[in-house]
């Protein structure tokens, strides 16, 4: 994502934490808009002799809701290996070997549950593909506009991600600036204390005033947490009017 956005960006730099950052304009006020890129995600925790990736849950802790990783049972997902991104599936339990559904006393699908098959048939294929333990990997994306008109986008982080397009967007519009503005891409909000944060305010700051911004969502942390378009335009909007230095 962040290759993307040093691509869509001229100017934008990323610093070691992970984040990207572009500024506009100069002098004072300094101030800083931000938007939160990352997501809870998987990386590989071990690599079975057949060729089978078992994962490790990375972000959320205590605050998902108990049946999370459903999400991904029988899902395609992306890996981000050394080499490129990898496609694979999680697997799903034969139905003829199990006798159809679990029984009401079998515990839920979880992380634990979980084999993604990349089309290997042994470990030393798997490393061939450029991936290894700690690669990280995330449910595969593909957006789905629905709704009067498609003004509708059903997608899995769909609020942080239309946030941070609303935020590109802007940014890219050649917006008037009042003093100067840092652009930022953060990272690791969910795993390390909002440490792509800080980061930029301890390499950039200080500002005079920080703001997040946001889209309201529906059925949030789902595979189709859903976003209405209207919102997002508005938010874009609003961001290059702040950006001008008025409220």
């Amino acid at each position: 994502m962040t290759d993307s956005l040093l691509a869509l960006l001229p100017g934008s730099t990323r610093d070691r934490t992970g984040n990207v950052t572009l500024t506009l304009g100069r002098g004072g006020p300094k101030r800083l808009v931000y938007c939160n890129l990352d997501e809870i995600g998987y990386a590989v925790g071990n690599i079975t002799d057949d060729g089978y990736l078992q994962l490790r849950r990375v972000g959320g802790g205590a605050r998902l809701y108990p049946l999370f990783d459903q999400q991904i049972e029988g899902h395609r997902v992306t890996l981000f290996g050394r080499r490129g991104p990898v496609p694979g599936v999680v697997a799903v339990r034969s139905t003829h070997l199990t006798r159809g559904r679990p029984n009401r006393d079998e515990p839920p699908f979880t992380v634990d549950n979980a084999y993604v098959d990349v089309g290997a048939a042994s470990r030393e294929e798997v490393l061939a593909l450029g991936i290894s333990v700690l690669t990280p990997l995330s449910i595969t994306k593909r957006p789905h506009r629905y709704g009067d008109r498609a003004g509708l986008l059903a997608a899995p982080n769909a609020g942080r991600r239309a946030a941070c397009a609303a935020l590109a967007s802007a940014a890219l519009s050649r917006p008037r600036v009042r003093g100067t503005v840092v652009v930022a891409f953060t990272v690791q909000s969910l795993y390390a204390d909002t440490a792509g944060l800080k980061t930029v305010q301890n390499l950039q700051g200080p500002f005079t005033d920080v703001r997040m911004v946001t889209v309201p969502s529906k059925f949030g942390e789902t595979t189709v947490e859903t976003v209405a378009l209207k919102d997002v335009e508005a938010l874009m909007a609003d961001v290059v009017t702040w950006i001008g230095g008025s409220q």
